[in-house]
């Protein structure tokens, strides 16, 4: 690459050097632990390898991975402001020095695409240069006593203390507190990132609870309303929440190498690098033991059904969102195990009638998912990469099986309101007849949106916020009270 003219500047003798560090410094996330992910996505065969190289010592751990996978260096979330403090002190000839645990290879690529440094410093598969031991090598390498450095946690407080100016970035608590104790007062602060709270919140999604109210559905369907069965249902929810949001976290950071390429989920704490992945474990193993705990007090069967939903969520994130087909008939397996487990906790099994309709249903929302994705990569001009297993050649089939299911799901109801269940529950049924063409609508307006590209990449999100599925939601919810 070609250094920029403003870049091009010889160093300036009379101006100390400059020393940064890569993980959590020049790069909001650790780089090892993004390579860890990745490994364990694109190679879980070597997951096995990683005790008996961790023996060898973290050096060689770090060669190791490095070796494995190939981390996407372009897209990692760099900490802008310090970016561009750093090219500013390029430009006026200040020497740049990465100085980093990480192993050599990487560094030098990471120094490569940012076309900024002097030199690069890194651990070398014996060596992991932290702490004391980058001190000394700086010394060396350098040939001077004086450089300033920046850095963001404990093992840099070594060279922070040395530096005649320490600079931080992103720091964490501990090493803001060991900056107090010894007086220390950084020259320059490098803040970028989400707050703690605003990234949890982010990271669990709550907005995609909305699908877990289908854990209602078969109480309110039975008329079988009781304060029991009502705490039961509300704790059911919390507990499908809560477990879908550690699916939510075990894939957001099994996936961050592939979501900082993607134009939306690059913004996801894991991947923008405002979580660790020791936060994520930690919540989901916090989540996972509260929901777990929290079912084995409402039934038994919630409790199974439960576990099998996390099993298949799980399965579709690591594998089967990956073979064309397949992924959408698990999405909507996951939509009806929602209602059977809102039977389970509330003794009010789904009838064959709920079962059909919603197979149908939901099975035609998960592939128009996939057309909308198809439709926006196509309308952009991108060809698909995400592994899905579709091609652009396969949407005109997709809206046919799409459509014949949401055709199939309107029969289904059509023909359970014109049956004996209906009558023995509600006094006046011919009013849901009035729900049939409400559904046809909504379901041929998300096709017609999919069609054009105006469609959100998720249908329930999209109906959420949008102004006429809500209005078509509240006609439904009056006709079935006026049917009552």
């Amino acid at each position: 690459m070609p250094i920029p003219a403003a870049l091009a500047v010889p160093p300036d003798p009379t101006l100390r050097p400059l020393c940064v560090d890569l993980d959590g410094t020049l790069v909001k996330s650790d780089t090892l632990v993004d390579s860890l992910m990745l490994l364990a996505r694109s190679k879980p065969a070597l997951v096995a390898k990683l005790p008996a190289v961790l023996l060898k010592g973290k050096a060689a751990f770090k060669a190791f991975v490095t070796e494995s996978v190939t981390l996407d260096v372009p897209h990692l979330p760099y900490n802008r402001p310090l970016v561009e403090f750093l090219r500013k002190e390029r430009a006026r000839g200040r020497s740049l020095y990465l100085a980093t645990g990480a192993d050599q290879r990487l560094a030098a690529r990471v120094a490569a695409h940012l076309n900024l440094f002097t030199g690069v410093l890194g651990s070398d598969g014996t060596t992991n240069l932290i702490a004391a031991r980058k001190l000394d090598r700086l010394r060396a390498q350098l040939g001077v006593e004086a450089f300033d450095y920046i850095g963001n946690d404990t093992p840099d407080l070594p060279l922070l203390a040395a530096a005649p100016e320490p600079m931080v970035a992103n720091p964490s608590f501990r090493l803001q507190m060991a900056l107090r104790m010894r007086k220390l007062q950084p020259a320059r602060s490098f803040i970028e990132r989400r707050s703690l709270l605003g990234a949890l919140i982010k990271a669990m999604r709550p907005h995609q609870w909305a699908k877990n109210i289908l854990i209602f559905v078969p109480l309110l369907l039975s008329h079988a309303l009781t304060p029991a069965h009502i705490f039961d249902a509300v704790a059911a929810f919390f507990c499908f929440s809560l477990t879908a949001s550690s699916a939510y976290i075990v894939n957001d950071l099994l996936d961050i190498d592939a979501d900082r390429r993607h134009p939306r989920k690059r913004l996801r704490p894991f991947a923008a690098g405002d979580l660790g992945a020791f936060a994520g474990t930690l919540l989901t193993v916090l989540f996972l033991l509260t929901a777990f705990l929290g079912a084995s007090l409402i039934t038994k069967d919630f409790l199974l059904w439960l576990g099998v939903y996390l099993t298949s969520t799980l399965a579709y994130s690591f594998w089967l969102k990956r073979i064309a087909l397949v992924d959408v008939l698990m999405l909507a397996e996951l939509y009806i195990l929602r209602l059977i487990a809102g039977g389970a906790a509330t003794h009010t099994p789904i009838s064959h009638w709920l079962s059909g309709f919603s197979l149908f249903l939901f099975l035609s929302l998960g592939i128009v998912k996939r057309f909308a994705e198809l439709e926006n990569l196509r309308a952009s001009g991108a060809t698909p990469k995400n592994g899905r297993g579709y091609l652009l050649a396969d949407q005109q089939q997709l809206r046919s099986f799409g459509t014949a299911s949401a055709y199939a799901a309107v029969v289904v109801f059509a023909i359970y309101i014109s049956g004996y269940d209906v009558t023995r529950l509600y006094r006046k049924p011919q009013m849901l007849w009035l729900v049939v063409p409400l559904m046809l609508l909504w379901l041929n307006r998300v096709w017609l949106l999919a069609s054009r590209g105006e469609l959100d990449e998720d249908p329930v999100a999209f109906a959420l916020t949008d102004r006429m599925s809500l209005t078509i939601g509240a006609a439904v919810a009056v006709l079935a009270l006026l049917a009552l």
